[in-house]
């Protein structure tokens, strides 16, 4: 049905012409349907790797979470949009030694170099 179809130069093929695209099995459909699949593998591998070895390390005493002291900082909404600071002293917060965020929603739901990058807590 698209084939032939004249559609706009600026905004180019409708949706469903490229879905019908991909779908007809052409090679640009099969390598991108192959490429996503495979990207999606590879993410799913790397979890599943740095959960593992975030388990094992759990299982070491004093392993697996750090706590790391970050600064607090509450804020508090104005009129007109606008927000103001308010130091509130530093707390510790716990967070897991891996790759990827472990143990959410608790005991550890950012990793360590996350928290070391961004040492203020803003509470809204």
């Amino acid at each position: 049905m698209c084939r032939g179809s004249v559609y706009d130069i600026i905004s180019g093929p409708p949706l469903h012409c490229m879905i019908e695209l991909i779908e007809t099995g052409g090679l640009l459909g099969r390598i991108l349907g192959q490429a996503a699949v495979w990207l999606l593998a590879f993410c799913a591998a790397i979890y599943a790797l740095d959960w593992a070895v975030w388990q094992v390390r759990m299982l070491t005493p004093g392993g697996g979470t750090e706590v790391i002291p970050v600064s607090r900082m509450v804020v508090a909404p104005l009129k007109g949009g606008r927000e103001e600071y308010y130091p509130d002293g530093r707390i510790d917060v716990r967070c897991s030694v891996s790759l990827l965020p472990q143990g959410i929603p608790q005991p550890a739901s950012q990793p360590c170099w996350w928290v070391r990058r961004h040492p203020v807590l803003f509470e809204r």
